[in-house]
């Protein structure tokens, strides 16, 4: 028996490549026949996941004729898995049988579909976006046990290779990540996005991000790397698009509630509606936070509100409209020298410093499919938005804070508009089917900033106080009207059914312009003015350029998939680089655009139902690299000339070029299918994330740079864990360890002895341990914690400006729990 079931599979496998291309639709339906919006249908033998749209309709195309083990998926419904043979255009319907109340247990659900699924990246085409041949995580939050209430980066994250995490303790409202020695500083370094549009400041000028998602509202975050320049813009990073939850499809009306209680007086509240009413369909959520922070002047509260609203035009058309409201008030310990954060680092010398921020979000998406091939999205977005920093800030961060000073005051406005259009079009090649993606952004901006003085009170007062204090050092202002239009595409090429081809194209035009002035004041030793004058500061930045990219996939077994991406990017020089007065950092009146390429190959796929994985090596090239190096300080005196002023500052400008270069794994092993699969409601597995990441200037025309470890690297990046549970209840054990990383390009150590200013220096190797679980019983679910278990004082940033200047500690041990109520 087993000579002839061999022979049979051995004459199966060898014919499958000559049969042609089939295509397979379908439709997921309940008991009732009525459709099952959602539902997730799985290809075991090629790894292909299809999605149902809201009739419960899927479709898979160029697939190679043969036998299939088809898996359909849906919460609250048993897992159905048949095999099905192929060898034309096939249509077939999948109903699924609903679980009985006492099954719908949280673990069994979330195991059965563990087990089903794996690691999971994104599809070759979603949407009218493509993912062939990039490097892609998704992060989803229904699988994680953790503190979401705080957007806890550690847990949230924990599956995301390589990403270097900046830890404020603010309760997560603002996400700072990076990766591969790219600056961490409000998620810069990528393309940041919700619901597929532009959620920073200003994508080009000033690419930060001051708003975050909460996760409680979020479904996935999709991650993609390096390669995502070609249709989501020219950052080194990659994207991040945070995808919130869908409205619930068969009931009118959801509601959830969450309220967490935390260490240092957290407080958050979190409650959303969702639903469907005939074509109509909404989601929509309120989320409060406030809190004291673990050290002296540290408390904070936000706002944040957002709708979706979306509207069944047609079968094959549908608008949607989201609206963003967030607001919150944060009070700023400032940093620490190394001295300072050795004897205490619950310590803070800054009782006036203020942030505020405003921001309203707009998208207005049309959808529509002219058929089933072709596919077309017009998303049209907007911001206007506005922060505002307030506080005594100097690069002398042990001096104490003089009350009779003025503050210093930045206030930013961006107002940015943009409209991004895709077409994607399935097309026959051959004996085969290729997909094309054609689009184009426009996107313009009109922000402004202004530096000056503040009041010299220690409330949050965001007026200036230009007539109390006419001869404050650091006076700016200056309007940063930017443009951009941009065309992409890409193309799937089906080589065979085992190789894929993605090359794609970038084709930009970015005009940047800082408009304004200065005011350049001088002071004798007893503060009087030597010279007070207004300097012309007027640049212009215009360029156009083309970047390119291939993608490449190989199947070299139904269960393991070979990938490769090769891409270059570029990265324009912000308004911040341009002109912010900084007693920091001083910045380089030639600075220019970076460039360079990334690259990645590896391997991803899984052994059964055991053990899932994704190990890539990659190549990051940075050419003209900003960053910083120690230098004297420069300034024009009362007489016109630049002379030395004898302090020690760092100079910000491109500093050289750096090469990246690594290994990026992860591996999640089901203890449970290993050594208990009779054991339904058990859940055990354990994951390793693993990055080893080495680093180089290569060239450098700046005194002690060549040669040296590029910043914002640790060579070990380390995050592994325990996940487990039985019937409804879940755990998590998490442990995180970085390795030692520099700050600057001059690889400068930390000095215990720096009792002054705390800016440069390394960041000591540090490790985390966190603990979580959740029960859920009917419609309620409890959820506690405890981060930073061991109670490591550490941290993990060195701030040149706001929250700074200087060491920002992390949070000692905490403790959260949360309530949750869904109706």
């Amino acid at each position: 028996m087993r000579s002839k079931a061999f022979k049979f599979w051995a004459l199966w496998a060898m014919a499958l490549p000559l049969w042609g291309q089939v295509t397979i639709t379908g439709t997921v339906q309940d008991a009732q026949g009525g459709p099952i919006p959602f539902a997730e249908v799985y290809l075991r033998e090629v790894q292909r996941l299809e999605t149902t749209d809201e009739n419960g309709q899927f479709t898979f195309n160029n697939l190679p004729g043969g036998k299939y083990t088809v898996v359909a998926f849906s919460y609250g419904y048993e897992v159905l898995e048949k095999q099905l043979l192929f060898n034309d255009a096939f249509t077939v319907t999948l109903t699924l049988e609903a679980l009985r109340a006492q099954e719908l247990s949280e673990v069994v659900l979330s195991q059965k579909r563990e087990a089903v699924f794996a690691l999971k990246q994104l599809k070759k085409v979603e949407g009218t976006a493509i993912y062939a041949g990039k490097k892609t995580e998704v992060v989803l939050l229904e699988g994680i046990t953790g503190n979401l209430a705080a957007n806890n980066p550690r847990q949230i994250y924990a599956q995301v290779v390589g990403l270097n995490i900046y830890d404020n303790g603010d309760a997560g409202l603002q996400l700072n990540i990076g990766g591969r020695g790219l600056d961490p500083n409000r998620t810069a370094n990528f393309n940041t996005r919700q619901n597929g549009y532009d959620i920073s400041a200003d994508v080009l000028g000033y690419p930060e991000s001051y708003y975050t998602p909460p996760a409680e509202a979020l479904e996935e975050i999709q991650v993609v790397r390096g390669a995502a320049s070609l249709q989501y813009g020219t950052q080194f990073g990659g994207l991040v698009n945070f995808k919130f939850k869908r409205p619930v499809a068969n009931k009118k009306l959801e509601w959830t509630t969450r309220q967490t209680l935390g260490s240092f007086d957290l407080r958050t509240s979190f409650n959303s509606l969702s639903g469907t009413v005939g074509k109509f369909s909404y989601y929509t959520y309120f989320n409060y936070k406030d809190g004291n922070g673990f050290r002296p002047n540290s408390n904070f509260n936000s706002r944040n509100y957002f709708a979706h609203l979306g509207y069944q035009l047609a079968e094959n058309t549908k608008l949607t409209l989201e609206t963003t409201f967030l607001n919150y008030l944060a009070k700023q310990p400032g940093g620490l020298t190394d001295a300072q954060f050795l004897e205490d680092p619950t310590f803070s010398n800054r009782d006036r410093n203020w942030f505020d921020v405003d921001w309203k979000l707009y998208s207005l998406r049309l959808d529509h499919s002219f058929s089933s091939k072709t596919d077309f999205s017009l998303n049209i977005f907007g911001l206007d938005a506005s922060r505002s920093a307030l506080g005594f800030r100097t690069n002398r961060v042990s001096q104490p804070d003089d009350v009779a000073e003025p503050r210093e005051l930045l206030v930013d406005n961006f107002q940015n508009w943009g409209a991004e259009t895709r077409l994607l079009t399935r097309y026959g090649l051959g004996k085969s089917e290729s997909a094309l993606l054609l689009g184009a952004k426009i996107y313009q901006t009109n922000n402004d900033q202004r530096q000056g003085p503040g009041t010299a009170a220690g409330n949050a007062n965001f007026n200036f106080a230009d007539a109390q204090f006419p001869n404050y050092e650091r006076q700016s202002q200056f309007d940063f009207p930017n443009f951009n239009l941009a065309f992409f595409g890409e193309n799937i090429f089906n080589i065979t059914p085992k190789l894929t081809l993605t090359p794609g194209f970038r084709l930009e035009h970015i005009k940047t312009e800082s408009l304004g002035s200065f005011r350049n004041v001088v002071l004798d030793l007893a503060g009087n003015p030597l010279l007070n004058q207004e300097v012309q500061d007027n640049r212009t930045f215009d360029r156009t350029f083309l970047l390119l990219g291939l993608g490449a996939s190989y199947k070299l077994a139904p269960s393991v998939e070979l990938y490769g991406n090769f891409s270059q990017n570029y990265r324009s020089v912000t308004f911040s680089d341009i002109r912010v007065v900084n007693p920091s950092f001083q910045i380089d009146e030639n600075i220019s655009d970076e460039d360079g390429f990334t690259a990645d190959i590896g391997a991803r796929g899984r052994f059964k139902d055991v053990f899932s994985y994704d190990a890539s090596i990659f190549g990051l090239l940075y050419d003209n690299r900003l960053g910083e190096v120690l230098k004297s300080e420069t300034r024009v005196n009362a007489a016109g000339e630049l002379v030395e002023t004898g302090r020690t500052v760092r100079f910000r400008g491109n500093i050289g070029t750096a090469f990246m270069y690594g290994l990026e794994s992860f591996g999640n092993w089901s203890l449970k299918e290993t050594f208990f699969p009779a054991l339904e409601k058990l859940k055990m597995n354990h994951f390793v994330n693993l990055a080893l990441t080495r680093s180089e200037y290569l060239s450098s025309e700046e005194n002690n740079v060549e040669g040296n470890q590029v910043e914002f690297i640790p060579e070990l990046n380390l995050r592994t864990g325990l996940n487990f549970g039985y019937g409804n209840l879940l755990g998590s054990l998490q442990y995180t360890y970085l390795s030692t990383q520099f700050t600057d390009a001059t690889n400068a150590p930390q000095d215990v002895r720096d009792n002054q200013r705390g800016i440069e220096g390394a960041i000591p190797a540090y490790d985390i341990l966190d603990l979580s679980f959740s029960y859920t019983y009917e419609k309620w679910k409890l959820e506690a914690g405890i981060n930073n278990l061991m109670d490591n004082s550490y941290f993990t940033r060195r701030a040149t400006g706001y929250p700074g200047p200087g060491i920002i500690p992390a949070q000692p041990r905490t403790f959260y729990t949360t309530l949750q109520l869904k109706l």
